[in-house]
């Protein structure tokens, strides 16, 4: 019987290839780095079954036996219009493999805003002890307060579970609130796999309730047509003159300019982003200048446990491909995601 031949376009380690080569002697894997889909399209093959990538192919015309795409990347926003999207070949992302870099970097926004970590930083860096430093330093406990996860999928999940350790209480807004069970690729310990921590689960038309009460919203919803611009004016009216928006999902969620307004006039009192529209942000983007925003560049899930979990997740697919078992994390065409 012919072995399934392949193609990751991603570098791993030795050590990673070998672990992905282990799970069947069935299995032949090819590894060869591709940066563009230009080198992708030449490096596939009719007899490439299995390809893990970001990218896709320009053309897939040579690919005929092209059967399952393990994306490197837990979003496939980039893939709708492209090749591979128009085709029948199975897709799964890599959802769920940054959950716990992802929250971590929510949580240690919110606790930077809420304990005045760059006014801090402001001061340190001109050498200055303020005046009236007990009342310009004066901050907020997360215990006891409100955190509102905008899509409870691996990430949200995994930023429940944070913030309850941290005495938090937990609100969610899921697109499906009776779909409470976690389907995706989880790493043990992790996220809420019955969805039990929210306090309460709303549904799209509940999302203004929940920002009402809420002093931290997190939105960690996936970037499809229904997603964008679900943050606008209205929302970020509905929120608290205190709370503070987080958003680790896409710039496209947020209708920027009224964020930016948001922030200037005090609708909300900060916001930690990760994610803009466009990226790289632009230098005259009034965001940059604003006391009462924490700025990164798309980083929030890097760490070197992505890599090494992104090779966990492909061995488990790998395993269940061979076997004739459902994937994890299967995109869905129609969704987006």
């Amino acid at each position: 019987m012919p072995k399934v031949k392949a193609l990751c376009t991603f570098r791993f380690t030795d050590a990673q290839l070998d672990a992905l080569r282990s799970v069947s002697s069935d299995l032949e894997l090819r590894q060869q780095v591709c940066r563009n889909p230009e080198e992708l399209t030449a490096a596939l093959d009719p007899q490439v079954e299995v390809l893990y990538t970001f990218l896709s192919p320009s053309c897939l015309q040579g690919a005929s036996g092209l059967r399952w795409v393990q994306l490197h990347s837990a979003g496939a926003d980039h893939l709708p219009g492209t090749a591979l999207w128009e085709t029948g070949v199975l897709i799964t992302s890599a959802n769920g493999v940054h959950r716990t870099a992802i929250a971590e970097y929510v949580m240690a926004s919110a606790l930077a805003f809420s304990r005045r970590l760059p006014l801090m930083l402001h001061y340190q860096h001109r050498a200055e002890w303020p005046p009236k430093r007990w009342e310009r330093f004066q901050g907020r406990e997360l215990r006891g307060s409100t955190f509102c996860i905008v899509g409870y999928g691996s990430i949200g999940r995994e930023v429940a579970r944070q913030a309850r350790c941290f005495g938090a209480r937990v609100l969610a807004v899921k697109g499906n609130p009776a779909q409470l069970a976690e389907t995706c690729f989880r790493l043990p310990g992790t996220g809420d796999p019955d969805g039990t921590l929210p306090e309460t689960v709303y549904g799209p038309s509940g999302l203004g309730k929940a920002l009402e009460q809420s002093d931290y919203v997190v939105l960690a919803v996936p970037s499809t047509a229904s997603t964008r611009r679900l943050i606008g004016e209205p929302e970020l009216r509905a929120m608290q003159s205190h709370a503070y928006l987080i958003n680790v999902a896409r710039g496209s969620v947020v209708d920027q300019e009224a964020l930016v307004r948001a922030l200037e006039e005090g609708w909300i009192g900060g916001a930690g982003l990760d994610v803009f529209e466009p990226e790289p942000l632009p230098a005259e983007s009034p965001l940059w200048r604003l006391e009462n925003v924490i700025l990164s560049p798309h980083v929030a899930g890097f760490t070197p446990l992505y890599v090494e979990n992104a090779a966990l997740l492909f061995a488990e697919n790998l395993k269940r491909y061979l076997g004739g078992e459902p994937l994890l994390n299967m995109v869905d065409r129609k969704r987006g995601y």
